[in-house]
């Protein structure tokens, strides 16, 4: 087990091979933040353990956070830890559970080279976990797993690893075991090592080795030959060996052990209380199997000049690429920009090229992070994550690199609003001092959007959930002093059509002197669920001059904001531009936008237009005696049930839940269980809007078309 180092260490002379960029991801309540503070407690970060519930941690440090107990801004450090008589160095980002903030895990876990999974053991994988598993998937980042709360009523090691195995990878694997369960939980058992660690329930800071436990022996057996023989499975030689019956050396099974979890082969699972001792025991996992940017491919993008694909490998020496992944408003600082260099290396004063927007930024301070504090630092290189401040142009998802070697990383996609409501605020002078605070909270929030209903003269506020609109709403007037309140949240619908259709758009007018002549000819098919939006040039013979080709998509593009429907914005459709005409004299650019926004309007009317509705997929936990009402409720809100399991002697049920009818959701279940039952929801996909449900919606709609 490794000592803990509370020395001042030269982070600049840890090799890269020895650093780790790893991030903590989770279901709501797991115990990420208890876990990553005990972590800077351990490393000698901090000389006092910081508590979620007493709302003086490090890592929460939001007002909101601490009044609520719930992350909603991920926060990153950097620590120090010893293994194998060398010092790693760890950065760590701890990220928020609450499905209304998983955008800051996206864009974390892009940047992450690896990952610890917190399980609550009481319930195993729930709602959330799913998201950040697929998310972690998306971006093939190496993770282990850690099953908390193992000292609470409910707490169960091995059924938790049963559900993992069933709903996320069948390659989990236990590489610890508890010792006692519930409130007699004082141990666990090293597999591995085939050693036994004790603590004192109480102190929970010392760790002592003993002797296995005699009634464990069978056990611990039973699960070190599942241990070896996953890690086997990986390793020619060492497989030979085992089946052979050889006792394999223990460094050999860490290595080969390491480089299946940096393959994403196996999943190595710990589990314990992570208010305790064993968090040096995770600490030593993630310094043994988790990778270093060395370990990891070369980063790949696109070259903007050539459109050719290149690659950067994590050397100082080489051309800059590094990737802002999140924007940071600081009232003392200005912006400040959170950076992964993926190559080179980036000094203060220094000149860096947004290449996704082809400028050149100054950086007038380079910084490490500490949850809410900055430490200068000299420089950041290759393989390193820290902030930049003074850049005025860059976002989340730009790249920075060289000028004379530009290079395009592939950007961060986040999910689009899906709750929307207006803004009211209270006074003059806060309608006035919010248009100039608006930008700056769309650049720190990728998923938030405002925009003004022209018709009503309203601002809407959109965002993930009604919690991430309260949550900014609370957020802005702390720290820019603008207040407002919320109006009725309103659904995001969107419109698309089930046919092909063809049509279309002549725009002529004469007006004395110069008139305006576009005509287009236009087709128009569905695409899957989820494409988007697409647009094809098939004229031929120069019905239309090449240079009005983008006239036209603009205007379909325009169109295609409100749709005809219910005036919401349509998806799903590619855009056919087959023949047209033209004016020597009289056509221009945006005669032929008109012309595109015209043929498009008419086409949707003949390709049989209909409504689509956001579905929640909600996971709803009530005691067993209320089954019955909870079943009729989700029936009575046009839910669909898609199965019901036990946890932890509670009834978990699974069910499609249309959003528009989420809004009431909480109240009545906890009027229908006697406050006893529990929800979670998060979006998950579009679904047609019933024929029945379709005049409601259109009459409720004025106005707040989004």
């Amino acid at each position: 087990m490794a000592k803990d180092d509370r020395q001042s260490v030269d982070y600049k002379q840890i090799p890269l091979e020895r650093v780790r960029n790893i991030g903590i991801i989770a279901h709501i309540d797991a115990g990420k933040t208890t876990t990553t503070e005990r972590m800077l407690f351990f490393t000698g970060r901090k000389h006092d353990i910081g508590d979620v519930d007493e709302g003086n941690t490090d890592m929460d440090y939001l007002p909101e956070e601490r009044e609520r107990g719930v992350t909603i801004v991920s926060a990153a450090t950097t620590s120090f830890w010893q293994y194998d008589d060398e010092t790693y160095r760890i950065n760590i980002i701890d990220t928020p559970g609450h499905v209304d903030f998983t955008a800051e895990v996206e864009r974390s876990l892009r940047v992450l080279d690896g990952a610890v999974v917190i399980f609550d053991g009481k319930s195993g994988v729930q709602a959330q976990t799913e998201t950040v598993w697929r998310q972690a998937d998306k971006y093939k980042v190496p993770r282990i797993g850690f099953i908390n709360k193992l000292n609470l009523i409910g707490g169960d090691f091995y059924k938790s690893l049963t559900s993992i195995k069933e709903h996320l990878t069948e390659d989990a694997v236990a590489i610890t075991l508890p010792i006692g369960q519930g409130h007699e939980l004082h141990g666990f058992i090293d597999l591995m090592e085939q050693k036994a660690w004790y603590y004192d329930p109480k102190e929970r800071i010392s760790l002592e080795e003993g002797e296995i436990p005699a009634d464990m022996q069978d056990l611990v057996k039973e699960h070190r030959t599942l241990l070896l023989e996953k890690i086997v499975e990986h390793d020619d030689e060492l497989l030979e060996a085992f089946l052979e019956g050889k006792e394999i050396p223990v460094n050999k099974l860490k290595k080969a052990l390491r480089k299946a979890v940096i393959g994403g082969k196996v999943f190595p699972v710990a589990g314990g209380d992570s208010r305790t001792a064993i968090v040096k025991y995770l600490l030593d996992m993630i310094t043994a199997y988790l990778p270093s940017p060395l370990d990891l491919p070369p980063v790949e993008g696109i070259n903007p000049k050539t459109k050719e694909k290149e690659v950067r490998h994590p050397d100082p020496s080489e051309p800059l690429s590094a990737l802002v992944f999140k924007v940071q408003n600081d009232t003392h600082i200005g912006t400040l920009s959170w950076v992964r260099v993926y190559s080179g290396k980036i000094e203060p004063g220094s000149y860096v090229y947004n290449s996704t927007k082809g400028v050149k930024e100054r950086v007038s301070r380079v910084a490490l992070l500490h949850a809410n504090k900055r430490e200068d630092a000299p420089y950041l290189m290759a393989g390193e994550i820290g902030a930049l401040i003074g850049l005025k142009d860059s976002y989340t998802g730009d790249t920075l690199s060289d000028q004379n070697h530009p290079i395009v990383l592939e950007q961060i996609n986040f999910i689009e609003p899906v709750v929307f409501a207006s803004v009211i605020p209270e006074s003059k002078a806060d309608a006035d001092k919010l248009g100039l605070v608006i930008q700056k909270v769309m650049v720190e929030d990728p998923t938030i959007r405002f925009k003004v209903d022209h018709e009503t003269g309203e601002t809407i506020m959109g965002g993930v959930g009604q919690f991430h609109l309260t949550i900014w709403a609370e957020r802005i007037a702390r720290e820019y002093g603008v207040k407002f309140k919320l109006g009725e949240p309103k659904v995001a619908y969107r419109e698309a059509i089930a046919s092909s259709a063809e049509a279309e758009g002549k725009f002529i007018k004469q007006s004395g002197g110069r008139g305006q002549y576009g005509h287009v000819v236009i087709k128009i098919e569905p695409l899957e669920r989820g494409q988007g939006f697409e647009f094809v040039d098939q004229i031929k013979g120069g019905a239309i001059p090449k240079e009005y080709i983008p006239a036209v998509e603009k205007g379909v593009k325009e169109a295609m904001q409100a749709g005809v429907v219910a005036g919401y914005p349509v998806v799903d459709v590619r855009v056919i531009l087959f023949d047209g005409s033209y004016h020597e004299v009289d056509s221009s650019e945006a005669a032929f936008k008109v012309a595109g926004s015209m043929a498009f309007k008419e086409a949707m009317k003949k390709a049989n237009p209909y409504l689509l509705e956001p579905i929640m997929k909600m996971e709803i936990v009530t005691p067993d005696q209320f089954l019955g009402e909870v079943t009729g409720l989700i029936m009575s809100k046009r839910g669909q049930i898609l199965g019901t399991n036990e946890r932890a002697g509670l009834q978990v049920i699974t069910a499609y839940v249309p959003l528009s009818e989420t809004f009431d959701f909480a109240t009545k279940l906890r009027a229908a269980t006697s406050g006893r039952g529990d929800q979670y929801m998060e979006f998950t996909h579009y679904e047609k809007v019933p024929i029945d449900v379709l005049d409601k919606i259109i009459k409720n709609s004025g106005g707040l078309q989004n």
